[in-house]
């Protein structure tokens, strides 16, 4: 992109990490924590990623044990991977983690632009409320979860399925006022129990939606308890064949699932025991995104490698594990399966699939790197993505301190933090 006029250089680094998501936040405490000079941009008012702006407040993954993300986990208070956590608190916790731990966060901070010299990113360009700047590193890493600073960068990337399809998009928001004794929940396509009217939640969520006294498509109506008692996180909300890199499409998008939300809790008060005085708490200020950009990497991560639960020589996250969880992009439910998604057996995600292909000085981490439609499906949720992180800060190190990214070197440093990758 030119401008016409000169773009004042604001801020030098070592890593500027673009998205202060799960995986933005754990890439930019790790090359701190390391002593690199951090600049992490965030387009929203605070931090936190999808967590914070989507209320995807359940820590969904697995990954081995000495990551990062234990520590995050403990500090939220995520006592498993489908309790909610309290979205306000998150929000000062994780801020004091990423500033006591030496980075420097820039919010309301766009990327807009980035500059290349042959391989290399040269600056990136920027939009804050004083103008239109540049930032320059001597490493990048794009954790904006849409491989928005790759695909400025000029990497080449895959969208959806073969038929362009993608995940749907959604909106999640919290309830209150559901019996405080309530034990339902209904993390699942598996997850069943006894409505108010002695009858299956899951078949009245079916019946509910081809009646229309569901909103269409939105076919089960997922219920996973909130840190509180009597508030529980609600994944219902969906629309289907959104691009989810069109301005316009997410805009109609996020006005009709707003409206869904009405119908929803509807739909709650009368079939889920103990639940008929809820209301809704809070809903997300972003639309949650499942999919997007996938950024071709040196590796490219299949379903066959996550199903049979392949290992790899160039491991850096060591035993993730998630179903292909593929929510329909063209109806209710599952892509592929009529109850619970395609299981896998825990897998490693190699280095290489958080390294573009023909950019150099930049790595990607979280839901971007380098993988097949289905394989996303597994590793796109929070866990997975905030060890992507770690590994990526990791990198970045040993990027500017010998000059090139030596697996020997990130594998030494992982297992030094204590990471367990398998050996």
């Amino acid at each position: 992109m030119k401008y016409e006029r000169e773009i004042d250089l604001i801020r030098t680094c070592d890593v500027l990490v673009a998205g202060a998501g799960p995986s933005g936040m754990a890439a930019s405490i790790e090359a701190a924590r390391k002593g690199l000079d951090v600049i992490l941009i965030e387009r929203n008012g605070y931090v936190g990623g999808m967590m914070t702006s989507s209320m995807v407040t359940t820590l969904m993954g697995e990954v081995s044990e000495g990551t990062i993300v234990d520590e995050a986990a403990k500090m939220l208070g995520a006592k498993d991977t489908s309790t909610a956590i309290d979205v306000e608190e998150a929000r000062i916790l994780l801020e004091d983690w990423l500033s006591s731990n030496g980075v420097h966060i820039m919010l309301l901070t766009t990327l807009i632009d980035a500059n290349t010299i042959g391989n290399c990113i040269e600056n990136v360009v920027v939009k804050t409320k004083t103008g239109i700047h540049a930032i320059k590193a001597k490493t990048y890493i794009d954790a904006t979860g849409d491989g928005e600073l790759a695909s400025a960068a000029g990497s080449s990337f895959e969208y959806g399925r073969e038929d362009n399809l993608v995940q749907p998009v959604s909106i999640m928001y919290h309830i209150a006022g559901a019996d405080k004794e309530s034990t339902i929940r209904c993390t699942h396509e598996e997850d069943d129990f006894i409505t108010t009217k002695g009858t299956s939640y899951l078949k009245e969520c079916k019946m509910a939606e081809a009646k229309g006294i569901l909103p269409k498509d939105v076919s089960i109506v997922r219920l996973y308890p909130g840190k509180n008692k009597g508030e529980y996180l609600v994944n219902a909300t969906q629309k289907g064949k959104v691009n989810t890199l069109d301005v316009n499409q997410l805009t109609d998008a996020a006005i009709e699932l707003r409206r869904q939300i009405g119908k929803i809790n509807e739909f709650i008060r009368e079939f889920v025991p103990g639940f008929e005085n809820i209301y809704t708490l809070r809903s997300a200020d972003v639309i949650g995104v499942r999919e997007s950009r996938r950024v071709n990497g040196l590796y490219k991560l299949t379903a066959e490698d996550i199903i049979s639960g392949k290992r790899f020589d160039d491991v850096v996250v060591h035993n993730a594990s998630f179903p292909i969880d593929i929510h329909n992009p063209e109806g209710g439910g599952q892509a592929e399966t009529d109850s619970i998604p395609v299981q896998v057996q825990p897998y490693d995600i190699p280095m290489r699939c958080l390294q573009p292909v023909g950019i150099d000085n930049l790595i990607l981490c979280g839901r971007c790197i380098s993988g097949t439609h289905r394989a996303h499906a597994s590793y796109r949720v929070m866990r997975i993505a905030m060890a992507t992180g770690q590994a990526a800060g990791v990198m970045a190190y040993v990027m500017i301190k010998y000059g090139r990214i030596d697996y020997g070197q990130v594998r030494r440093i992982l297992l030094q933090d204590g990471i367990d990758l398998g050996e």
